[in-house]
């Protein structure tokens, strides 16, 4: 191969794929291997990944830098905090709840923020997800600053599924490869051209007959329904929600995490939150600073590593 020659990228399917059949036998290697904690990281790990999933959408690939992600998430998690606090754990009604509910947040929020761009779009964004962080921490009779414990987890129609930590396992890679599909679909039809056309002339776009600012509210309150369902998922994982999933931290450590993995490339959101993750959980062992560490490691792949992890072993979703 000559010097100036580009190396071969796999097929779009094959990195999903591949990771999908890892995912899928962590539990039987936990058990096998005695290590039941393995089970409860990735179950983590694969609900940060929905999140990312949905941040990816209009980040990577509608350019909108949301500081206020993780408030949908936040959202999507006392919905089915405070509902069991009211006796109602079926998860055929509190998830959808939760789903609405942080759809509905985007959507009044996004008609605000996206009137405005640039700097100002992340100022407003981030804003938006203090003012939901702090209304958590005051409500009072659902545990305010200390949050909320859930004395256990969703039911479905009766039956307890989600009391089993291999099945819950499993619900959540479902949950996961659905997102996965229903996104990789979004992006690869014309509403995602579309969010990508914008993304690169907004003027053009409107040259052409399409209207910005109605495309883009769309995928944003996709997103936040999307990440509402992570944050459903994460009540039930943790059995406790907390105002601090809401905090502009943790949607920094999002976009950390998008950009770790690849913006604009669908299975890169996923593999960030896994590199992302795994490395907390190996770094926090050694010292309690270990984002000291991190913060080089990740200046190193964006240094060296262009598009991230995801373009660095596979070529984008969105390609053809």
């Amino acid at each position: 191969m000559s010097v100036g020659a580009a190396v071969p990228s796999r097929p779009a399917w094959q990195v999903p794929v591949v990771l999908l059949v890892l995912l899928a036998a962590v539990p039987a290697v936990a058990n096998a291997a005695d290590m039941g904690f393995a089970t409860s990281l990735v179950t983590r790990i694969m609900i940060y990944a929905i999140a990312a999933l949905s941040l990816d959408l209009i980040l990577g690939y509608g350019a909108m830098v949301s500081f206020g992600h993780a408030a949908f998430v936040g959202i999507g998690a006392y919905a089915v905090g405070i509902a069991s606090a009211h006796d109602l754990w079926d998860a055929t009604l509190t998830f959808p709840i939760a789903v609405l509910a942080a759809g509905l947040f985007a959507l009044a929020t996004g008609a605000i923020s996206l009137r405005t761009r640039g700097v100002y779009f992340i100022m407003i964004t981030l804003a938006f997800g203090q003012m939901a962080y702090f209304t958590a921490s005051s409500l009072s009779d659902y545990g305010g600053d200390d949050g909320l414990t859930m004395w256990g987890r969703s039911e479905i129609l009766g039956t307890t599924p989600f009391e089993d930590d291999t099945a819950f396992y499993y619900v959540v890679l479902g949950c996961l490869a659905g997102c996965f599909l229903f996104a990789r679909a979004m992006v690869g039809s014309r509403f995602g051209r579309v969010i990508a056309g914008v993304r690169e002339s907004r003027l053009r776009m409107q040259a052409v007959g399409f209207n910005p600012y109605a495309y883009q509210l769309v995928a944003y309150v996709v997103a936040g329904m999307m990440a509402g369902l992570a944050g459903a998922l994460l009540a039930n994982h943790a059995e406790f929600v907390s105002p601090s999933y809401m905090s502009w931290q943790r949607s920094g450590d999002l976009i950390i995490m998008v950009v770790l993995g690849g913006m604009g490339t669908l299975h890169g959101a996923v593999l960030g939150a896994i590199a992302y993750l795994a490395l907390e959980e190996m770094l926090s062992h050694v010292t309690e600073h270990w984002r000291v560490i991190f913060g080089p490691m990740l200046i190193l792949v964006v240094l060296f590593a262009r598009g991230g992890l995801g373009r660095l072993i596979g070529r984008s979703d969105g390609d053809g």
